[in-house]
């Protein structure tokens, strides 16, 4: 939806990864591999973000190394007018692709027992994982899922997958990962056997 209203889908991928990491800087050719986009494309798109104040250029530092000086990096620019509204409207359309990722693997990764969204999904950087499933899982269509999720939201994610028998092994010998993650904010998608009870 929102690649049609910004008209581009590489403009999309880089207001994705601008706003995912509001302090970081990225270099062009660092863009390019993360939006999987030609860098002549990357750098149109960098150059209309830039014009319209929502992106600023930022110089090296003093310990850059000589060569890398004259590499030019981008850093989103926080105080732009429109940033909140832009920033509200990127975290909706990304809500309703994470409903669609959670749609997508209910219906065919296999028998899903319990599936709990942690780390990415609960906005906590130091959790064990992002995913957890317990059940038959069909790597094949959980693969192609995942990664096509990950190249939408342009970050890479953790998952942890078990089998019920291994859940039920982990969770009675009291498994410091899984504690770690039960301890912590954790969205329950799923738990049909009432494993979390």
């Amino acid at each position: 939806m929102l690649e049609h209203i910004f008209g581009s889908k590489t403009r999309l991928k880089l207001l994705k990864i601008f706003f995912a990491y509001p302090e970081r800087s990225f270099y062009v050719r660092e863009l390019t591999r993360l939006c999987e986009s030609q860098i002549n494309g990357v750098r149109r798109e960098i150059a209309n973000l830039e014009t319209l104040g929502i992106i600023v250029r930022v110089s090296g530092g003093e310990k850059e190394v000589k060569a890398r000086e004259n590499i030019k990096s981008y850093r989103l620019q926080t105080g732009f007018l429109l940033y909140q509204e832009l920033k509200d409207l990127i975290d909706k359309a990304q809500m309703l692709e994470e409903r669609e990722f959670v749609d997508n693997l209910k219906a065919k990764a296999g028998k899903i027992k319990l599936m709990l969204l942690s780390g990415y999904f609960t906005q906590e950087n130091d959790a064990p994982t992002d995913l957890l499933l317990v059940g038959e899982i069909k790597e094949s269509a959980f693969s192609k899922i995942f990664q096509a999720f990950e190249k939408n939201i342009g970050k890479e994610l953790r998952y942890t997958i078990f089998s019920e028998k291994e859940f039920l092994d982990r969770k009675e010998m009291g498994d410091k990962f899984l504690y770690n993650l039960l301890e912590r904010r954790y969205i329950k998608v799923t738990d049909d056997y009432q494993f979390l009870s």
